[in-house]
């Protein structure tokens, strides 16, 4: 969790959005090129029995990133001030857990037969009643845990209890992180620093 909160703003760039954002280009440009080079889009159905490990590892980054601020900041946290760290926990897993089992789920709609001139596995489309409304659910809860981030490093910065127009800007930094992570870090290791700082004098 240090390692991410003593990390400096371009390291946590590039775990959370530069490497991430070159696998993903490195790995589009490789399915267009073979299907340009084999005259045959159905390839890139091929490329879908990856997704699952393309999610892990763009997201990873941000999650952890984002665990470490939320839960590493907890013990700077001024006495009285209750952060609901239990709900965040909960509420952080669901989405990562629904992202993999999605991402399964898209890639076994496209099995191995389709590409053998089959048809796709369309019964699994009688899922979708149940996908949808846990898609927006995991869309709340990536929300709140984006709020939760922004409310914890505002909470630590004044030291005193906060309502929402107090991070409305740290809730924005943190929803766009590839710009907001250059902001926000600098004031991140700060406050380790003063930690570090209050432990020396003691």
């Amino acid at each position: 969790m240090n390692l991410f909160l003593r990390a400096k703003h371009w390291q946590v760039f590039l775990v959370t959005f530069g490497i991430p954002f070159v696998l993903q280009m490195t790995l589009v440009v490789t399915i267009v090129y073979n299907i340009i080079q084999n005259h045959d889009p159905s390839l890139i159905l091929g490329y879908l029995k990856f997704l699952p490990f393309v999610v892990i590892l763009c997201s990873g980054g941000l999650y952890f990133w984002q665990w470490s601020v939320a839960i590493g900041l907890q013990k700077k946290i001024p006495g009285g001030v209750n952060m609901k760290v239990t709900q965040f926990k909960i509420f952080f897993f669901i989405p990562m857990v629904y992202l993999v089992l999605f991402s399964v789920f898209i890639s076994s709609m496209f099995n191995s037969d389709i590409l053998h001139g089959g048809q796709p596995n369309l019964q699994i489309f009688y899922l979708f009643p149940i996908i949808f409304p846990l898609h927006l659910f995991s869309m709340f809860c990536l929300f709140y845990c984006i709020y939760f981030v922004a409310k914890t490093i505002k909470t630590v910065e004044l030291q005193r209890e906060v309502i929402f127009s107090d991070f409305v800007a740290e809730f924005f930094l943190v929803w766009f992180h590839f710009i907001g992570v250059w902001i926000l870090q600098p004031r991140i290791n700060k406050m380790m620093e003063e930690n570090t700082t209050d432990s020396a004098e003691l």
